[in-house]
């Protein structure tokens, strides 16, 4: 019987997204279940439904990076400010794409965002080809694949796909058709994988059919 597979997506730009990635394959470990990293452009699903990002919130951005730092100590995984914060990060979505979600690859290029490796700021191509280089990939090759018009297209289509699957953030974790959305949600997914799931369906849909009775 082949394992469970977690969907995993995922954009560098966000640091709960870094953090859900230091945790997720232990967390699959534990279950027999396999995860597979899949890159998409947060910008594009914030856009895809009318959301601002957190960081173009001044008091949301303030708590989120406090409750960031907060969790990474909980953790025991290191978290330090990128050289700017919102960045571009297609390249390196593009790279990681480019390589087939190659896990050691995302590893580097995290290290490089939001942990403690040096060079950092992965929307420049020498940062990309050092953490590819540190990966075991061939940096130039990588960066210079990851600029073509297959792989743009192919992180294009991949985040479309996740739009119509229902994505509105990241991380977010798909698991038999199953999204769990944020850091926050890994011990509801653990109940899900063992079974456990509290959400009674006939519940579910009563608050479905629930009708609005204001609107701002």
């Amino acid at each position: 019987m082949s394992a469970r597979r977690i969907d995993f997506y995922f954009d560098f730009i966000s640091p709960y997204a870094y953090l859900g990635w230091t945790q997720i394959r232990a967390l699959a470990t534990r279950h027999d279940a396999e995860v597979r990293p899949i890159p998409v452009l947060f910008a594009a699903l914030l856009n895809a439904h009318g959301h601002k990002g957190p960081a173009e919130i001044p008091p949301k951005r303030e708590y989120i990076f406090k409750d960031c730092l907060r969790r990474a100590a909980a953790f025991g995984v290191p978290l330090q400010a990128p050289p700017s914060h919102p960045f571009n990060p297609l390249l390196a979505l593009r790279a990681v794409t480019a390589a087939d979600g190659h896990a050691a690859l995302i590893d580097a290029l995290y290290a490089r965002t939001w942990g403690d490796a040096a060079p950092r700021g992965v929307d420049r191509p020498e940062v990309v080809a050092a953490a590819a280089a540190a990966a075991g990939l061939d940096g130039a090759a990588l960066v210079e694949r990851a600029q073509t018009p297959e792989v743009k297209a192919a992180l294009r289509e991949a985040t479309e796909r996740a739009v119509a699957r229902g994505l509105f953030g990241v991380p977010t974790m798909i698991v038999d058709d199953e999204l769990f959305w944020g850091t926050d949600s890994h011990d509801f997914l653990e109940q899900f994988l063992r079974g456990e799931d509290p959400v009674d369906p006939d519940e579910l849909e009563a608050l479905r059919g629930l009708p609005g009775s204001a609107r701002r």
